[in-house]
C-alpha cells in the first residue's frame, strides 16, 4: 500500500506492508535515533512525535501516519543538542542508549508543559526506562533545561 506522510518536515511517499510498524519504516528510512528496546510500548526508546504529540512507533502501524507529520530526534537537532547538554552536564547520560526516547519525552514535556512541577516530570518520563541510572540526573538535567527555557538560568 501507498503510504504519503511528512517525515522531519520533508514530504514522503512510501510502499509498506499493512502490517509494517512505524518503528520499522523510520529505521528503513534512516532514522536511527528511533530504536527498538522492549516492543511492547514500554520504555519509551521508540519515542516520536506524530503531529507534534508524543508516540510509541512499536505499537504503531505505519498507515496510521497516512497524511500525518512524523518528527524524529533527526528532525529536532537544535533542541536535542540543547537539551542534551543538560543531561551530560549532569552525568545523566552514562551509556546514552535511553537519550533519544528521554529526549523526545522531555521535549514534549516543554512544549507542553514548561512549568513541571517535580513530580510532572516523574509522572511524564515515567515510560522511559533507563538501565544505566537512578534517573535523579535524568530529573535534574530537565529542570535546569526547564528553568534555562524560562529564561531564569543561563547555561555556561
Amino acid at each position: 500500500m501507498e503510504l504519503k506522510f511528512t517525515l522531519n518536515e520533508v514530504p514522503r511517499v512510501v510502499e509498506i506492508s499493512a502490517d509494517t510498524l512505524l518503528l520499522d519504516l523510520l529505521r528503513s528510512m534512516k532514522c536511527y535515533s528511533v530504536k527498538r528496546g522492549c516492543e511492547t510500548g514500554n520504555c519509551g526508546l521508540c519515542t516520536v512525535f506524530v503531529d507534534e504529540r508524543p508516540v510509541l512507533s512499536c505499537s504503531t502501524l505505519a498507515a496510521r501516519v497516512e497524511g500525518r507529520s512524523v518528527v524524529t530526534l533527526e528532525g529536532l537537532r537544535e533542541e536535542a543538542e540543547e537539551y542534551g547538554a543538560y543531561i551530560a552536564d549532569e552525568g545523566a547520560e552514562q551509556c546514552g542508549f535511553c537519550n533519544p526516547g528521554l529526549m523526545m519525552n522531555a521535549i514534549a514535556l516543554y512544549r507542553e508543559n514548561p512549568e513541571a512541577t517535580d513530580d510532572e516530570i516523574k509522572e511524564y518520563l515515567a515510560g522511559n526506562l533507563c538501565r544505566c541510572s537512578g534517573y535523579e540526573g535524568q530529573l535534574r538535567g530537565i529542570r535546569s533545561y526547564l528553568e534555562f527555557k524560562k529564561g531564569e538560568v543561563r547555561h555556561e
